[in-house]
């Protein structure tokens, strides 16, 4: 089986997302982490710091103990050949074996001895040198030089060869009689030092990693106390949301968690007496726009029978008395329209909607209700231009409740489109259906995109309607939208138009992430992204 680089890359992804999603929730993670990060760069500072103290301090005595015994020995060896009698090559050679048996006893197993010839020794007169030949190779030239250049004594670190532990090498000339110049050399090893470094270091270890986790335990034990009551403070305002209105906290002690317990209990018992007030208005409200609906109804049949007998007749009246009858029956009809709305808006309220949900082509849905409004929108000299995706855009949905939908927006876009043309665009994807209605005409401010959907609302209450709408339309249009688990949108600027975005699920796994059509397009964009002209209305000019 073969992975792409992008799968692979996001296989090993996704444990990081994950933890990183749960430490984005969880505050008691992100404080213990906090305090864990700040805690170890402090420790390690610290620590750092210390071990630098420490180590300087104890290397530092060393080395001037070191100097200190070096000068001394170097001192009375110089005392010691130039006190001797020794001249013949075989006297010189027993007398510097015979010093550095002795220099050897006086430094004990911790110091070993060098002695080299000097570079600018001319003497005929050659000594075996002292010292292991394994302790000559880390005397480097540069220290000879020193020692030879400025005649004193010269210091560095070094590692031995042997154990390759820490060491430092101290050099100063010596003078024989009748044998020239010489330099003599300690190697001083520093594995006590570094032992004591290393115990001090692993005491710093130990005793770090034991503060930090004291630290951590601490943080999290605090912390979780301040956490208990919020997670609880959570879970009780979700079951509030979730319409629980009876849930509360439990309220133990006297200290703050149990004030601000307190003090969330009475503000969800006002929260449910105000929401419970509400609803006993809301039920009210519904009730009486309900009777109020079908009460008229009665008296509405009447009045009907009575304008049907009047508007069928008017050819014998008066004109000033025809054109009343026909006014009786344009109005009667808005009032009828007007009183379907309120009840549907009731049921919708009361959420007794009803559903018949079956698959339906969204685009023979739409292309009805363009038909359909064909002829009001060549009376208003508006060209409706439907444009439709290749491919089916198939939907479970309630069809008389799109429709209407669609009908709604369609006659919004008429009404004004002021004469200049409405595009109508069906698209889908893979998990969403979409209609965009898009008009040209008067436009929307942003305050009035906030609006749109009021029920009552209209952009401008003092210009005429054309099309008889009771100014539910809209509202009504975006509760059924949100009964199919779909979206209604809008946007619109002054004086461009306005555009509107039904957006309907396929199935049940809801819309998809991926829209179908943006929510803005002009007249050039629709052919741009695919679309084909389905149906064009002739308008007469």
């Amino acid at each position: 089986m073969r992975f792409s680089a992008r799968a692979v890359g996001m296989m090993l992804l996704a444990p990081v997302q994950k933890l990183w999603r749960r430490w984005t929730r969880s505050m008691l993670l992100r404080v213990i982490t906090s305090t864990l990060v700040v805690g170890l760069t402090a420790v390690a500072v610290l620590g750092a710091f210390v071990n630098t103290e420490i180590r300087d301090g104890l290397v530092g005595r060393r080395v001037e103990r070191i100097l200190t015994e070096s000068a001394r020995d170097v001192e009375a060896t110089q005392q010691t050949f130039e006190a001797s009698t020794a001249q013949t090559p075989g006297e010189l050679q027993q007398l510097v074996i015979d010093q550095g048996e002795a220099l050897s006893k006086l430094g004990g197993e911790s110091r070993g001895l060098v002695l080299l010839r000097a570079p600018t020794n001319d003497s005929d007169v050659f000594l075996t040198l002292l010292g292991d030949p394994a302790l000559v190779s880390i005397v480097t030239p540069e220290l000879r030089d020193a020692v030879a250049a400025e005649a004193g004594q010269f210091w560095q670190f070094a590692a031995l060869p042997s154990q390759g532990g820490p060491a430092v090498v101290v050099g100063a000339p010596l003078t024989l009689r009748s044998a020239g110049q010489y330099e003599l050399y300690f190697v001083y090893s520093l594995a006590n030092e570094e032992d004591t470094l290393a115990l001090i270091q692993r005491v710093l270890a130990l005793g770090a990693t034991a503060l930090v986790l004291l630290v951590v335990f601490m943080t999290w034990t605090v912390t979780l106390q301040a956490v208990r009551p919020v997670r609880a403070a959570a879970r009780v305002a979700a079951r509030l949301a979730d319409g629980h209105l009876s849930e509360r906290m439990r309220v133990k002690g006297n200290d703050e968690i149990a004030t601000l317990a307190t003090t969330f209990n009475d503000m969800a018992a006002s929260l449910q007496r105000q929401i419970t007030r509400m609803e006993d208005l809301s039920r009210l409200q519904r009730r009486f726009v309900s009777d109020v609906s079908h009460e008229l109804r009665t008296p509405l049949t009447t009045v009907r029978m009575a304008s049907d007998v009047l508007h069928d007749a008017r050819a014998d009246f008066a004109p000033s008395v025809a054109r009343s009858a026909e006014l009786l029956a344009t109005q009667l009809d808005r009032f009828e329209a007007l009183l379907a709305d309120l009840l549907e808006i009731s049921r919708i309220d009361a959420g007794a909607a009803p559903l018949d949900f079956e698959e339906h082509e969204l685009g023979d849905v739409v292309r009805d209700q363009v038909e359909t409004l064909a002829p009001a929108a060549a009376e208003q000299g508006v060209e409706l231009r439907l444009w439709m995706q290749e491919g089916a855009h198939v939907a479970s949905m309630d069809a008389p409740r799109v429709g209407r939908i669609v009908r709604n927006l369609l006659s919004n876009a008429i009404e004004h489109a002021q004469e200049g043309p409405v595009d109508i665009a069906v698209s889908s994807t893979a998990r969403t259906v979409a209609v965009v209605v898009r008009d040209y005409g008067v436009g929307l401010s942003a305050s009035q995109v906030q609006r749109v959907f009021d029920r009552f609302w209209r952009g401008d209450p003092a210009r005429a309607r054309t099309m008889g709408g009771t100014g539910l339309g809209l509202s009504i249009a975006r509760e059924d939208a949100l009964l199919h688990d779909g979206a209604l949108e809008v946007e619109g600027r002054p004086g461009e138009g306005a555009s509107f975005r039904l957006m309907l699920p396929c199935g049940s796994r809801g819309l998809g992430l991926r829209d179908p059509l943006p929510l803005v397009m002009n007249q050039q964009d629709f052919p741009a992204v695919g679309m084909r002209v389905a149906l064009t209305t002739e308008v007469e000019r």
